[in-house]
């Protein structure tokens, strides 16, 4: 139980941090470029670690968890309890989320002649679940672009949480700043795929809001395309990334860091 509200409640602190930004983004014209959504997003994650790692591990992903379990950090049997949590946190951060800017949706709504569940809702529906290509951008994004992009982004975002926290980098952060970093990286993430597909990197993070929107009346519309891409490019995109990288480091990054030397030529 410990473990499952460590991952339930990090999970909501950082969707409703991030997905909030791109709300707040769209709503009211807050933000004014990616990078200020990738800060947002950037300290949704970091706070949400510092929050909830004394209770879990803080991974706040599907994709984490699983590269976890493959690269043997994490027992196969906590999955389950991991999995479950991460996607009930997500769904209540984006209900929340609803809540709390229903009136605004509306009146949005309204202003830019936009008919919920009809094509157009894409505008408001990316407020909560991804889009490919970038519903606010010029990017020309196919499927398996939009594929490759997230698990090159996840792939990225793993490689960066293990050499990160893995002891025998000797140039990792201390404990206390890592979650800093990571943040940090989700950050450069976004800011590097986001105009292709406003960079999930996290199935959690995608379906728990996306499944909010569809309820709320988009329908249709809260899923980008009617060729599979949800689950293609945001589900098992982010999941290929993060076991490649799992593997990778496993079998190849920290064998080499773990390799004796005489010296550093560093310094």
């Amino acid at each position: 139980m410990k473990e499952f509200a460590g991952e339930l409640l990090g999970t909501f602190i950082l969707v409703l941090f991030g997905c909030g930004s791109v709300a707040v983004s769209i709503l009211f014209g807050e933000y004014n470029s990616i990078l200020q959504i990738g800060v947002a997003w950037g300290f949704g994650v970091m706070l949400a670690i510092y929050l909830t790692r004394h209770l879990s591990c803080a991974h706040l992903n599907p994709a984490v968890s699983i590269a976890m379990v493959i690269s043997k950090r994490m027992a196969v049997r906590k999955l389950p309890a991991y999995l479950g949590a991460q996607f009930t946190g997500a769904i209540i951060a984006g209900l929340t989320l609803y809540l709390l800017f229903s009136p605004s949706i509306e009146a949005y709504e309204s202003a830019h002649h936009i008919i919920r569940g009809a094509a157009s809702s894409v505008d408001t529906a990316r407020m909560f679940g991804e889009f490919y290509p970038n519903p606010g951008g010029t990017a020309i994004v196919s499927m398996p672009l939009a594929i490759a992009a997230e698990a090159f982004g996840t792939f990225l975002l793993l490689l960066f949480i293990f050499a990160l926290t893995e002891g025998c980098n000797v140039g990792r952060p201390s404990d206390t700043m890592a979650p800093v970093f990571i943040g940090l990286t989700v950050t450069s993430i976004i800011c590097l795929i986001a105009p292709l597909t406003q960079a999930g990197l996290n199935p959690a993070r995608d379906v728990g809001p996306r499944i909010v929107a569809w309820l709320a009346g988009w329908g249709n519309a809260a899923f980008p395309d009617n060729s599979g891409g949800f689950f293609f490019v945001y589900i098992l995109g982010p999941v290929i990334g993060g076991s490649v990288a799992a593997f990778f480091f496993l079998y190849m990054l920290e064998p080499l860091m773990k390799r004796k030397s005489g010296g550093c030529d560093c310094t």
